[in-house]
């Protein structure tokens, strides 16, 4: 069966948010999450909280390596007061749009049932602020989007978010270099392998997992019978974002080539994507099936990649 490239809705708020600041110029969303390292792995935090994505990653993790891949740099800064991040704030958008993350989504009240901190993090485009509001494009489907300025300060201190430091924005965004979509992909191949290694991701808390381990751990917690917070957050967040970031880095993969590499993100993609009726139905038998399918994968992945690597090399 081929490989069908997604295009859609989805939580790719920080890759979207990147688009938006670049401009004309800038790489799909697909291949600047493909340059983040995200799709090259699943774990379990504390043996609980599960991603799709690498052992001990966040998604500032991959921020400056995927920038450089892709030619180009920006201005970050975090911390402070909240008198000193609005100044820093206005400071920046006089020179145009400011990317702000993580903020806790939570906190964005435009966002219909938003009424106070989740512990999810987010990432948005901020185009203007005065004493009373904040306007931004807010990727999760929110153009032009206006937010009292008091609740915006609460969301940007991410206070709640598990990683991260209040206050964070990057602006100044600079293309050094022109490269093509292609040559991205084959840049980020080396940070992608280490992950997917597990060779980055220090910090972790005790019980976590990562790849083969994480996802047969996961399967045992869905067979036994979820609860509604692991549910949820596999259904609304987990599923979805997995599913896309397998999807994308096969389609990414085979633009370079690598066929047999490409093939695996497939399957990771229809087995991570084959979870969310059967978890939103109530049927915990196929997804923790899907799950023990995808164990092997990650091995899998690293072999063909591995071999990719040392031929170029």
């Amino acid at each position: 069966m081929s490989h069908v490239a997604y295009i859609g809705s989805g939580p790719y708020c920080y890759a979207n948010s990147f688009a938006m600041m670049f401009g004309a110029g800038a790489p799909s969303p697909a291949v600047i999450e493909f340059a983040t390292d995200s799709p090259f792995g699943v774990h379990l935090i504390g043996g609980t909280l599960p991603f799709f994505d690498p052992y001990g990653w966040t998604p500032e993790a991959g921020f400056d390596e995927a920038l450089a891949a892709m030619g180009w740099r920006s201005q970050v800064s975090s911390g402070g007061t909240e008198a000193e991040a609005l100044a820093r704030l206005r400071c920046a958008l006089a020179q145009g749009p400011v990317w702000i993350g993580p903020v806790e989504m939570g906190h964005l009240r435009h966002q219909p049932k938003m009424t106070g901190p989740i512990g999810a993090d987010h990432y948005v485009v901020v185009l203007e602020a005065d004493d009373r509001q904040v306007v931004m494009h807010d990727p999760q489907g929110y153009p032009y989007a206006s937010l009292p300025l008091a609740d915006f300060m609460t969301a940007w201190r991410a206070e709640t978010v598990s990683y991260g430091s209040p206050y964070t924005l990057r602006s100044g965004f600079v293309r050094e270099r022109r490269v093509s979509e292609e040559e991205v992909i084959q840049a980020s191949i080396p940070a992608n392998l280490e992950w997917l290694a597990m060779q980055r991701g220090d910090g972790m808390p005790p019980g976590s997992l990562g790849n083969g381990e994480a996802a047969l751990a996961l399967a045992a917690m869905v067979d036994a019978g979820p609860d509604e917070e692991l549910r949820s957050h596999l259904i609304h967040f987990a599923i979805r974002v997995g599913a896309r970031r397998a999807a994308d880095a096969a389609t990414c993969l085979a633009r370079i080539g690598l066929t047999e590499a490409s093939r695996i993100a497939d399957r990771q993609a229809r087995l991570i994507g084959s979870m969310q009726h059967p978890l939103a139905a109530g049927d915990r038998r196929d997804a923790a099936a899907a799950l023990r399918g995808l164990a092997s994968t990650y091995v899998e992945l690293l072999t063909a990649l591995a071999s990719f690597s040392a031929a170029v090399s």
